[in-house]
């Protein structure tokens, strides 16, 4: 078998891009108003599936935002004011490309550490250490 035929062999074996989902997804966000507060109903899902404390991710929304709010017994962010479910995407988005997803190799396979005072994002996929923004 010459090379033409070994590389067409290897294309034909490999699955289509589009035929293989994505390993990590973040959950599509949940929210309903009730009267003055916004909310999220599977925060605490979407924060297991981010491998962050909730605490933190509730404390990027509160700072992204501009509101105060707290995560109730059953998990759930409660949001002062009315926000739309695309205005939470939109900072969960942000919260993910900050806090989550390494800056070299787009991997989610991080952790939050702290190196010389400073909290960093620590790839486990690469290695790399990315700065993160201060909460």
């Amino acid at each position: 078998m010459d090379y033409e035929d070994q590389l067409e062999r290897a294309i034909e074996a490999t699955p289509d891009s589009e035929s293989v989902g994505e390993r990590f997804t973040v959950p599509d966000v949940e929210v309903r108003q009730e009267g003055k507060m916004t909310v999220f109903e599977n925060f605490r899902e979407t924060t297991d599936v981010l491998n962050r404390r909730p605490e933190h991710v509730m404390k990027f929304f509160q700072d992204e935002l501009g509101t105060s709010g707290h995560i109730d017994e059953r998990g759930r962010a409660r949001l002062k004011g009315e926000f739309r479910a695309d205005r939470i995407a939109e900072a969960l988005d942000g919260y993910v490309d900050s806090f989550v997803r390494c800056n070299e190799c787009s991997s989610p396979d991080t952790r939050l550490v702290t190196e010389q005072g400073a909290t960093v994002l620590k790839c486990d996929a690469c290695g790399a250490l990315s700065p993160t923004p201060d909460l």
